[in-house]
């Protein structure tokens, strides 16, 4: 297994593996300002700890519920096994894969990254998983090809929130391109060197760490490369509040709260908020992705 630190984040900086199962408290880490250059202020470095029990039960997975804990009280009904992904639209080598084929061969990495949520709070999760470019590559990406469009397995007998209709299932995403071809960007298998839990996306889902973490779309069954831009769901649902690009922006607020400040989940219920940074402090590697295109605008 590879192992990539982004952003001078160590496992230092996350819970360490033994405490992290274990559900024990440890002293908060920080972030050092160093070859990468993070930006922001020395609060917003400032990481707070998180336990086994915060990443896997304060869970947004509105298939299993619109409540917190929720996915962890309903997602072990998620089916898992067998599992397929169907590859379709502008690729060379299109059809039904499974799991263990699709992803034979390539190179499952370490990745700890922040997680920022549209609804302010964050966490700073350790994955394990694979860039999506080499995914991509695999399959063949054809010339015509502008957009990444994926889609959640729906199992209604297995899935409160689908039985509900809290959103127009199945839950969709999608990406540009060269947001999906970004180094950065992966298809999550694990967490701290364990399979995924199913409320946290099992078995394997998108990360993309500069954005809000609804645009990292959970168990993924179908992923479409296309040319023109897909459909998502939240901003079907609400368009005026979800844009397509859903970059972390401190500077653009959501029409019902700022996004200048963010939670850390694991701080204690006294703890001050920190500032939220641009891209998620990710500025640096991404923000050339965007070069010429109003931030303010392309939400």
């Amino acid at each position: 297994m590879a192992h990539r630190w982004i952003n001078n984040l160590t496992r230092a900086d996350a819970t360490p593996k033994s405490v992290y199962l274990n559900r024990r408290q440890i002293l908060a880490g920080t972030v050092g300002l160093g070859a990468i250059g993070l930006a922001g202020s020395a609060s917003a470095n400032t990481l707070e700890p998180n336990t086994l029990e915060e990443i896997t039960t304060y869970n947004n997975f509105y298939e299993f519920g619109t409540g917190k804990n929720d996915p962890a009280q309903n997602a072990h009904k998620l089916v898992t096994s067998p599992w397929s992904i169907k590859v379709d639209g502008l690729v060379d080598n299109p059809g039904e894969y499974a799991l263990g084929d699709l992803l034979d061969g390539l190179t499952v990495e370490d990745r700890i990254y922040r997680f920022r949520c549209v609804e302010a709070w964050s966490m700073v999760i350790p994955w394990n998983g694979i860039e999506l470019a080499d995914i991509l590559n695999k399959v063949g990406v054809q010339s015509r090809a502008k957009y990444v469009a994926f889609e959640t397995v729906v199992q209604p007998e297995n899935m409160i929130g689908v039985q509900r209709r809290v959103l127009d299932f199945p839950y969709v995403e999608g990406l540009r391109l060269d947001e999906a071809m970004h180094p950065l960007t992966i298809m999550a298998t694990g967490i701290y060197d364990e399979p995924i839990y199913n409320q946290n996306g099992a078995p394997i889902r998108l990360v993309v760490p500069w954005k809000y973490g609804f645009k990292s779309i959970k168990s993924i069954v179908r992923i479409t490369l296309q040319e023109d831009e897909p459909p998502t769901s939240w901003n079907k649902a609400n368009p005026r509040e979800y844009g397509f690009y859903s970059n972390v922006n401190p500077n653009v607020d959501h029409p019902r709260w700022s996004q200048a400040t963010e939670r850390r989940i694991g701080g204690g219920l006294f703890a001050p908020r920190i500032d939220t940074l641009m891209f998620n402090g990710y500025e640096n590697e991404v923000a050339g992705l965007y070069a010429g295109q109003d931030l303010s605008v392309d939400i």
